[in-house]
């Protein structure tokens, strides 16, 4: 089976080894004998999104926002629709940000999202930065996400939008409500880089049973696979903070 991948802005939006997401999808996909493709989608660059099986796009700095901002709101029909319509995606920090309704930066400038996330960012008053240990809402085992955040904006979730988890450690997505990222949907949203899903190969499993049965319908399957060197970079992370 050939599943495609699209990443949104590769160049700009890879903060923190978030390019790191794309390729534990392909790894633990070509481990199971899918054909994983990856098209890079830079600004300017169109596609069909009928013809993509999932979606990331990862974090940046303000700046690195505001070079693609114009960009991303002109595929806010297509990319809403396709996400509607069960296509997964995975959002890191500045991808979350603008899959919401407003992103308001440091300075005050007002950035309006896609709005497919019931969710608003705004300037917080100390920065987020450090080791998160949260539990997932998700049907996921373990149920521990591990990872690394540094972000300033405090994200509030509306009607609909589902945390991804519940933090055990560290801020997540205000430091005030206990919860981190936001599930909408097959849209996962997130704060967690390091990158996240080498470290939570039940997460990449999940994006990839999600790809899978979008296309091949409810009753198909992905393979067990060993997880056993990316559950040991997990634990670290645990044994680190001793939780």
């Amino acid at each position: 089976m050939d599943l495609v991948l699209a990443h949104l802005y590769p160049q700009r939006m890879n903060l923190y080894g978030d390019r790191g997401n794309v390729l534990a999808l392909q790894y633990r996909a070509a481990k199971r004998g899918l054909n994983f493709r990856v098209v890079d989608l830079e600004i300017g660059e169109g596609v069909d999104w009928r013809e993509v099986d999932m979606v990331f796009m990862g974090g940046g700095e303000d700046s690195h926002q505001a070079m693609i901002y114009e960009d991303f709101l002109e595929r806010k029909s297509g990319l809403s629709e396709a996400l509607s319509d069960g296509l997964p995606m995975l959002a890191v920090c500045g991808a979350y940000q603008l899959l919401g309704h407003e992103y308001v930066t440091a300075d005050g400038h007002k950035l309006e999202g896609i709005g497919y996330l019931n969710i608003t960012t705004r300037p917080g008053g100390k920065r987020a930065i450090g080791d998160v240990v949260c539990e997932s809402t998700l049907s996921v085992n373990p149920k521990t996400l591990v990872g690394f955040e540094n972000h300033g904006g405090q994200t509030f979730l509306g009607e609909g939008a589902t945390p991804l988890a519940r933090v055990r450690l560290g801020h997540g997505n205000n430091g005030e409500d206990g919860t981190e990222g936001a599930v909408q949907g097959h849209t996962i949203g997130t704060y967690l880089h390091g990158s996240l899903l080498p470290k939570n190969p039940q997460l990449t499993d999940l994006l990839i049973f999600w790809a899978v049965t979008r296309r091949e319908g409810d009753d198909a399957l992905i393979a067990p696979l060993d997880a056993s060197w990316e559950l040991a970079a997990h634990d670290v992370i645990l044994k680190r903070v001793k939780i």
